[in-house]
């Protein structure tokens, strides 16, 4: 039977992932599967319920991992992703993505299992000009000293790990450095731009756009990222990382709107105000990621427009993100 360990199972992206595995090894007939999920449920919006996984509601730090067996592959996903989220936690940030992600390589190089480690598009900070559309060789523009710095330095330090047991202890790795996924599933209090756009509209109130709504993203519909993640699952080679996103369109905060409007036939109003204080500084202006690597090896070709994204969305939350 292969076993799967999945950390950070009852997030946004955690979820959907496990409704692509299901989906996949369950093609599989002669091959069953059980999943294992742990999650601490502090930023969870409800547990998972399916009949195919044993959810384990447990603080990951210190945790004892190898009184759960042997795993044939672990993906480490939990993290707190918001930044209003990990500013509360910066310890608990910093641990997750550290000291739990060396706890599991070194179970994973006990096991013979091949691990997979979500890291974030937060780890290149803020590129230059020269280096967007930016590939997963840029090594970043980021401070150890700021109010990111919990997050980025140490998904960064997790990465890191990956490099050090793949090249030194033949542990299959691959990390993974997603990009603006958004989707059904996401938390109306994550205060980041597509569910904070959604929530203020559906509770008839104008949107807030932090400072001049310049600052562009790339966005990516959760089933495109879901697509792209299973195939790193699947076919990544050993020791490889890969952003996963959308490269094209680019958009301001203000071009979001615009589109958010016209998907609805309806004008937005909004406000441009200060970034409140709870929300760090140093917010790259902005974040667009070459794709070309896991499309040439993988055949990665997101295809949901950000038309078509953003309806889905919002028939999907417009119930839920209600006040």
């Amino acid at each position: 039977m292969k076993r799967i360990l999945i950390t950070g199972i009852n997030g946004f992206l955690g979820k959907h992932l496990v409704d692509g595995l299901i989906t996949d090894l369950s093609q599989k007939p002669n091959e069953p599967f059980a999943i294992v999920g742990i999650d601490n449920g502090i930023t969870s919006i409800e547990k998972i319920k399916n009949d195919k996984v044993k959810l384990i509601q447990e603080d990951l730090i210190g945790f004892e991992f190898s009184g759960l067996g042997k795993f044939d592959l672990v993906i480490h996903m939990a993290g707190l992703a918001s930044p209003v989220h990990y500013m509360k936690s910066p310890l608990e940030t910093i641990d997750v993505h550290t000291l739990v992600t060396r706890s599991l390589l070194e179970m994973c190089r006990n096991w013979g299992s091949k691990f997979i480690f979500f890291s974030s598009s937060e780890i290149y900070g803020q590129p230059s000009a020269s280096n967007i559309p930016t590939t997963e060789e840029f090594k970043g523009n980021v401070s150890c000293q700021g109010p990111r710095s919990c997050y980025d330095e140490s998904k960064r330090l997790g990465e890191t790990f990956c490099y050090v047991y793949n090249k030194y202890f033949n542990v299959h790795t691959n990390v993974i450095r997603p990009f603006n996924i958004y989707g059904p599933g996401m938390s109306k209090y994550d205060y980041r731009m597509i569910p904070n756009m959604m929530r203020n509209y559906i509770n008839k109130r104008p949107v807030e756009i932090f400072s001049t709504g310049k600052q562009t993203r790339t966005y990516c519909y959760y089933s495109d990222a879901i697509d792209g993640i299973m195939k790193v699952i699947n076919n990544g080679y050993s020791g490889e990382t890969y952003n996963i996103g959308n490269d094209d369109p680019e958009l301001s905060a203000l071009d979001l709107i615009e589109i958010f409007g016209s998907v609805l036939g309806e004008k937005i109003d909004y406000n441009l105000v200060d970034y409140p204080k709870s929300y760090p500084q140093d917010e790259p202006n902005r974040r667009l990621p070459s794709i070309q690597k896991i499309k040439s090896d993988l055949s990665y070709n997101p295809n949901i427009t950000i038309e078509e994204g953003l309806l889905k969305t919002y028939n999907l939350v417009k119930n839920d993100f209600k006040d």
